[in-house]
């Protein structure tokens, strides 16, 4: 059974709060200092990246491993083709995955890692551009690499100064603003993010589109401004969206109808029998393009505060229909 931690012998509550603080210092100081350290090695390395015509590979053995498979992933989700292959593992087979024009991206906070000093000469054989990430300038990997990045901290948070804290803190900000500068570099906008996005609220709101979401064809509650009162309701009731459109002869919405303006015409005791489609009808109905984002139809929802709006094509034709519950299904909004 564990203790509560009032009982438990070794819990100091206030050295615990002091060593967090204590981390929290020396690991900012630590990412305050890479700035200063960076130079040509650091521009040589996104314009490697950048002219890469096949992808960046990256490799490091323990945390740095760790470290390394975050940043592959980072850049491989902000346009630079990128995967994670482990050192040993190269050496027994994987360096199959590297190829000529490559870069590879090697990340060893000592520099001394056995894991890559084995795989090195092979790497330098098949061509590929090295950028080492590390904090030794004089190490083995330092000297082997076409470009530096120095990821040198002062201290460790650790209290023996042992374990990888703010190194490897210090590694993960490097990856980043490799991903940044690169991103940057490509004209990465909102829009190649959420391609690689598509699961993502992101990838929702800037790939799907009106024309995804819609009902279409028959499915459209639609009548002309002649129909009787009983037709548009016919119509309204069967479609089952809660509105119906007015359009003429050539689909030019002219109008809709809904079950709230129903309501308010029985609130009010009007005789509908005597009631056309025109008579009854908004005259200025909300419209969308069907090749406009869904999300933007989400927004002209919100503005005007309905919960439905009519869809036209290039020419204005009404061509479907979209409401609140369409955009919810989706997961727009």
């Amino acid at each position: 059974m564990n203790l509560p931690l009032s009982q438990h012998p070794s819990f100091d509550a206030a050295r615990a709060l002091a060593l967090a603080a204590r981390t929290f210092e020396i690991e900012a100081r630590a990412l305050l200092g890479l700035a200063a350290r960076q130079g040509d090695g650091f521009a040589g390395a996104v314009r490697s990246m950048l002219e890469c015509r096949g992808r960046v590979i990256v490799m490091g053995m323990g945390k740095s491993g760790h470290v390394g498979r975050k940043i592959a992933a980072t850049l491989a989700s902000t346009g630079t083709p990128a995967f994670f292959v482990h050192p040993a593992e190269a050496s027994h087979g994987d360096l199959g995955m590297v190829m000529a024009g490559d870069v590879v991206l090697a990340i060893s906070n000592s520099g001394e890692s056995d894991e890559l000093a084995a795989i090195l000469p092979a790497m330098r054989r098949l061509g590929v551009t090295l950028v080492a990430m590390t904090g030794k300038p004089d190490s083995t990997l330092a000297r082997h690499a076409d470009w530096q990045l120095s990821s040198a901290v002062e201290e460790e948070a650790c209290p023996l100064n042992l374990a990888p804290t703010a190194s490897t803190t210090a590694q993960m900000a490097l990856g980043d603003a490799l991903a940044v500068a690169l991103l940057d570099a490509r004209g990465f906008r909102e829009e190649d993010f959420a391609r690689s996005h598509p699961g993502g609220s992101l990838g929702r709101k800037l790939l799907i589109h009106v024309h995804d979401l819609m009902r279409s064809g028959d499915a459209v509650p639609v009548v002309p401004p002649d129909a009787s009162f009983n037709a548009l309701l016919r119509e309204m009731t069967g479609k089952g969206l809660g509105f119906t459109a007015v359009a003429d002869a050539d689909r030019q919405p002219l109008g809709i109808f809904t079950d709230g303006d129903l309501r308010r015409l029985i609130e009010r005791g009007v005789d509908l029998r005597a009631l056309s489609a025109t008579d009854v009808m908004h005259r200025t109905p909300r419209l969308v393009r069907a090749d406009a984002l869904a999300v933007d139809a989400a927004g002209v929802m919100e503005q005007h505060r309905v919960t439905s709006v009519l869809v036209v094509d290039g020419g204005g034709k009404l061509v479907g229909a979209l409401n609140s519950n369409d955009l919810m299904r989706a997961k727009v909004i």
